[in-house]
């Protein structure tokens, strides 16, 4: 998995000495500085020829040893890298304490802000900052703003996970799903777990063994139908048609982001940091969750299918014993990692409509956040018709970015139709074209695909 990581910085091109030594404003040759913040490593890469703005990159959710290959990264893609920098922009980002790995979001919080600081007195003082994050990334960009407005001029959130303890109890539901309908009484435990690689590989083989099947692939579109995901996995493939295929895509969102990312060793590192278990699924209808969900047609035609009653698993679930929360660990969670829609910098968001990882309802929900408590005049949500979490080209990144600055520095939104969007998209080399797909570790070229798109509703809101 770490490999994962490494494709996505892999390539980019730096001049000049890695230092954590001190530097002046002007800056004429491209410069590497990393170095360790009170633990935390950080690398800043800096164009031959400044203009004043300075990104800065939170980065995703590492939740375990190997997630990473200790590449520290500064952007999602890295051909985003490379044409900020040839653009003259400086890129920072630190990668957290003990070495990015687990549920870090008080830490990166102050990390970055140590980062922020050590960059202003040893590199030069921005004219503008803007906060960037990838996913889990993007709570802590959020929060920062939020909290620290006077250090940032804008935000832009890319594939979104703005409210963690959304993700990780619907991460929860699917998993509770999978264990009490597929798993056949097999030794897991989702919570407090004393093995939870044990549980979280147990899981991994009930969905590898039960996709072969009418039966299993039916009961896996219910359990993934319950953390709205979608059944579009592969970012360089068209998005399924046939009922078979999408649920087989499902199956490895289920597999990859929900059991083997967020599932037990996930749950265990946040109960950790938390100091107890913040998750809960006590009280949840999941009935009605389905209904809500937008994939009931879809299920519903799986298990007839199958020649399965609905209904009676719909009870299976009802009658489950259930997960009770810590509730100091709950407001930890709320503590560090729910937004709340408080902020006075201009945000741009950026998310694909096929993100099982951090499904694009979260869109719906950070904007009814801003609707309560902020300005939606300073929120504008972009989508893009991809499959993939975070599977975005650097063109429609940058072009995001450039719709960002507009608002900073005119204090107005410009045009953001997707033609407008496509059509300065599509400018851009062919290079700037290639898409990661995080599933194969492959690119391939895809023109720039922003879309109108409306996401349904989140169901597991924390707010």
């Amino acid at each position: 998995m770490r490999k994962l990581i490494a494709v996505l910085v892999a390539g980019l091109l730096v001049a000049g000495p890695a230092t954590s030594a001190s530097a002046g404003p002007a800056v004429e040759e491209r410069r590497t500085y990393t170095g360790t913040i009170e633990g935390a490593d950080y690398r800043v890469e800096m164009p031959r020829r400044w203009n004043g703005t300075l990104v800065l990159f939170s980065h995703g959710y590492y939740p375990f040893p190997g997630f990473g290959d200790g590449s520290l990264l500064v952007s999602n893609a890295e051909e985003t890298a490379q044409w900020l920098l040839d653009h003259g922009y400086a890129l920072a980002a630190s990668e957290y304490q003990n070495n990015g790995l687990g549920y870090l979001v008080e830490e990166a919080m102050r990390d970055q802000l140590s980062l922020l600081d050590w960059f202003e007195a040893n590199v030069g003082r921005p004219h503008r900052t803007v906060v960037t994050g990838q996913s889990l990334g993007v709570a802590i960009s959020t929060l920062l703003v939020e909290r620290y407005p006077h250090r940032f001029d804008g935000m832009l959130a890319l594939c979104g996970a703005y409210d963690p303890l959304n993700t990780f109890n619907t991460a929860l539901d699917v998993n509770f799903a999978v264990k009490t309908l597929l798993a056949g009484g097999a030794d897991i435990d989702l919570v407090d777990a004393a093995d939870p690689a044990a549980s979280r590989d147990a899981l991994v083989a009930v969905v590898d063994r039960e996709r072969a099947t009418a039966t299993g692939r039916a009961r896996l579109a219910l359990a993934a139908a319950l953390g709205n995901v979608t059944g579009w996995y592969f970012s360089l493939q068209p998005k399924p048609t046939e009922p078979t295929d999408w649920i087989q895509q499902q199956s490895e969102w289920v597999k990859w982001a929900k059991a083997f990312g967020n599932g037990p060793v996930a749950f265990a590192d946040i109960s950790q940091v938390a100091g107890g278990n913040p998750l809960w699924n006590t009280g949840v209808d999941y009935t009605r969750q389905l209904a809500r969900s937008g994939q009931e047609d879809a299920v519903a035609r799986a298990y007839r299918d199958a020649g399965l009653d609905l209904r009676a698993d719909l009870a299976r679930l009802a009658g489950e014993p259930r997960i009770a929360a810590d509730p100091a660990a709950v407001r930890y969670m709320y503590r560090y990692g729910v937004p709340t829609g408080r902020t006075a910098v201009p945000i741009l968001s950026l998310h694909t409509t096929g993100d099982g990882g951090a499904p694009p309802e979260q869109e719906r929900w950070y904007a009814e956040q801003i609707r309560r408590a902020g300005d939606p005049g300073r929120l504008r949500q972009l989508y893009v018709e991809r499959g993939g979490h975070c599977s975005f080209n650097a063109a429609e990144e940058v072009t995001a970015l450039r719709a960002l600055l507009t608002k900073v520095d005119t204090g107005r939104w410009p045009g953001t139709d997707p033609g407008r969007l496509n059509g300065a998209a599509n400018r851009f080399d062919p290079h700037y074209h290639q898409v990661l797909d995080l599933s194969t570790f492959t690119k391939g070229l895809l023109p720039p695909a922003f879309t109108r798109f409306t996401p349904g509703v989140t169901l597991r809101p924390s707010r």
